[in-house]
């Protein structure tokens, strides 16, 4: 700035041009261009101006990032890559790469930092991988909360875990066998029946008692489903549906609705746009519903019969859990399997083996106790796996 001031100072004092700029080692046209800006700017003329160039060629149009924005506050779960697809599919044209619109959102205050932690580093286990649409389905409730009018929600999810469709988001007002049932049931008469169901170790899917039946799985393996439970915590091993309750949560439980009606009324709607609606990156941007297809396996009109052509006797577990066995008596076998039918077959060693379905449940003892199979602890029962790494 002293520069230029001391040259248009001499400049406009009657010096030559040519002199000056040989004396300054400038070119002539720079000597010009100094008095042409003074002329017009005086002296705030003198000083730098922006190199920044007046149009950038590349630059996201407003037009294009309020609308971005706009669908970001729409769904403040959904990252750039799902922005982008649903917004190039809906409006027909190409937007800008993902990694400039996640800039966009940070620039907007739109994103929030992540807190730093440990990778999980996955470790095998027995439990199958889902090759096609219900080879396995995910079943949980999702942690409950309390809705507007004191009331709580228990939100029961159903997913296939192949396509990651939602087959089912229920309310109910509590953790219930019977309800549950209910839910399974239009389920199954909606979609067909999965090859297998996998569920952590809590009711009404799992219990403490013999072979951990409950009178829900009891139901699944009549319909020749077979069960597999995670290990005990062990979340990770039903990762998927896990990550599906944590978008769920976020997105219908903060705020809750006033009542279970008006709850289900957000589930039902926010279940409509995860399957429709929400691409999915492990599905290359695909959404569930185009991945996922209804079972062959149809729901039957009435439970098949169980059939045990190697037992002595098919007999009814009463309402209480007891076995009636002829020439011994009364034995108590489990309440879960109330009103189904087993198999006992008499063993050489005067004991009668307990069977449910494909599962040998125990032994009555000559002294009509029940002695489960050591084998049928959740841990160790191929039908009902708890997958040991």
């Amino acid at each position: 700035m002293d520069l230029k001031a001391d040259f248009i100072t001499r400049l406009n004092g009657g010096e030559r041009m040519a002199d000056l700029c040989r004396e300054y080692g400038i070119a002539r046209k720079t000597g010009y261009k100094v008095k042409k800006r003074y002329d017009e700017r005086g002296t705030p003329g003198l000083s730098e101006l922006s190199r920044a160039p007046l149009h950038i060629p590349h630059k996201t149009p407003p037009e294009v990032a309020e609308l971005l924005v706009a669908a970001r506050k729409q769904h403040p779960s959904w990252g750039p890559k799902k922005i982008k697809d649903v917004l190039e599919r809906r409006l027909g044209r190409r937007l800008p790469t993902s990694s400039t619109i996640g800039n966009l959102l940070v620039s907007r205050g739109l994103v929030e930092r992540r807190k730093t932690r440990l990778r999980h580093r996955s470790t095998p286990t027995t439990l199958r991988q889902a090759s096609g649409p219900n080879d396995i389905w995910c079943v949980d409730y999702k942690g409950q909360f309390r809705l507007g009018d004191s009331s709580y929600c228990y939100p029961l999810t159903i997913t296939d875990q192949f396509s990651r469709y939602i087959l089912g988001c229920d309310g109910m007002a509590a953790i219930s066998d019977e309800a549950a049932r209910d839910v399974f049931e239009e389920v199954f008469r909606a979609r067909g029946l999965p090859s297998a169901m996998r569920s952590d170790n809590g009711v009404p899917f799992a219990s403490t008692g013999l072979a951990g039946l409950t009178k829900l799985s009891a139901y699944w393996m009549r319909l020749g489903i077979v069960l597999e439970r995670i290990r005990p915590g062990k979340p990770q091993e039903n990762g998927r549906h896990e990550r599906m309750h944590r978008t769920l949560k976020r997105e219908t439980a903060r705020p809750p609705r006033h009542n279970l009606l008006q709850q289900q009324q957000l589930f039902d709607a926010w279940v409509e746009e995860f399957n429709s609606e929400r691409p999915h990156e492990a599905l290359d941007m695909k959404r569930p519903a185009e991945v996922y297809a209804s079972s062959p396996r149809r729901y039957p009109d009435a439970l098949p019969e169980l059939r045990y052509p190697t037992h002595d006797d098919v007999v009814t577990v009463g309402q209480s859990g007891l076995v009636y066995i002829a020439g011994l008596g009364q034995a108590y076998v489990t309440a879960a399997l109330a009103s189904q039918e087993v198999g006992i077959r008499e063993e050489k060693d005067g004991r009668w083996l307990v069977t449910f379905a494909e599962l040998d449940l125990g032994h009555v003892e000559t002294n009509k106790k029940f002695t489960p199979m050591t084998s049928n602890h959740p841990e160790a029962n191929p039908v009902l796996p708890m997958c040991p790494v």
